[in-house]
């Protein structure tokens, strides 16, 4: 039995398909299953359904396959441990972000980390909160980038920044004319949405203070703030979009932009992962690295922070 080995279980159970799998592990698949059969043949047990579709693993599979991710995680830990000790930080990085904050915080950390930390591979994949939450404790990325709190048990968290709501009302809109905007103007029916699953559309309803959506004539949602402030500029309404979204916008666009005001409401942007993480190394410059990449305003928090879930 080798650690390999163990990889590659984890590899099928985390894709559920030996093609993904092996891809994912930078192996050719008859590479992958030979090695996978070996294993079968050594334990002298099934591991995998394969006829099956999507691939499942068989009952005692499920219970291996947890104790591989054990074994895999406290080897890791050995590796770290020297990195700590001789200071040469290098390895992969897996890194998960939700969408509605990689387009305006990636690029403004990305050169620094590859300046600090330029002998560690980063992966960076944009994923949904839940998402998130089970690759975290599955060991299938490192760390993530999301709004907080979560509240998950085994799940730490490092605040980076609080980032304001701000209000996009275009031209024509009841609330245009105003300097700024009262949570209490706020209508969930004039207001456009992400789509579900997006943990800041869960914040908006709540600043919205609904038990539930009502029924508008017209629904329009959306997976991006771009596509929410084009249809409010045709006249469908107003939308809130994130701090950073807001100041990366065209001159020609920030005039629509107002203040919520206070207490403004916000949110918090953390730093997450799962208690076991032995990656401490890059965790600990990563957070400094992030901090230093934003307006130093939104390293305090002064607003009323909106929990995401």
């Amino acid at each position: 039995m080798t650690l390999t080995q163990l990889q590659y279980i984890i590899a099928v159970d985390t894709h559920r398909h030996f093609g993904r799998a092996a891809e994912s592990c930078f192996v050719t698949q008859p590479t992958l299953s030979m090695q996978l059969h070996k294993l079968e043949d050594e334990l002298g047990l099934v591991l995998f359904n394969r006829s099956k579709q999507p691939v499942e693993p068989t009952e005692i599979g499920k219970k291996i396959i947890a104790q591989a991710r054990i074994v895999l995680s406290e080897a890791e830990k050995i590796e770290q441990q020297a990195q700590a000790a001789t200071g040469d930080i290098s390895g992969v990085f897996k890194l998960g972000i939700i969408p509605t904050v990689a387009p305006n915080l990636i690029y403004r950390f990305i050169n620094n980390f590859k300046n600090q930390l330029g002998d560690v591979q980063l992966i960076i994949e944009e994923m949904h909160t839940e998402q998130i939450i089970k690759n975290l404790y599955n060991n299938d990325i490192d760390a993530a980038i999301l709004a907080t709190p979560l509240e998950e048990k085994g799940i730490e968290e490092i605040p980076l920044y609080y980032e304001p709501f701000m209000a996009f009302v275009p031209d024509g809109h009841r609330l245009a004319k105003d300097d700024f905007v009262l949570c209490s103007e706020l209508d969930i029916e004039d207001l456009l949405l992400l789509n579900k699953g997006h943990c800041f559309r869960n914040s908006v309803i709540k600043i919205c203070q609904q038990n539930k959506e009502k029924e508008a004539n017209m629904k329009l949602e959306s997976g991006n703030f771009d596509t929410l402030m084009r249809l409010a500029k045709l006249g469908y309404g107003m939308t809130l979009i994130p701090y950073l979204t807001a100041i990366d916008l065209h001159d020609s666009e920030k005039k629509f932009i107002k203040a919520v005001a206070e207490p403004t409401p916000s949110r918090e942007i953390s730093l997450v992962y799962a208690s076991s993480n032995v990656k401490w190394a890059i965790l600990e410059k990563l957070a400094p690295i992030i901090r230093a990449s934003v307006p130093k305003r939104l390293l305090f928090e002064k607003n009323e922070v909106i929990t995401p879930m």
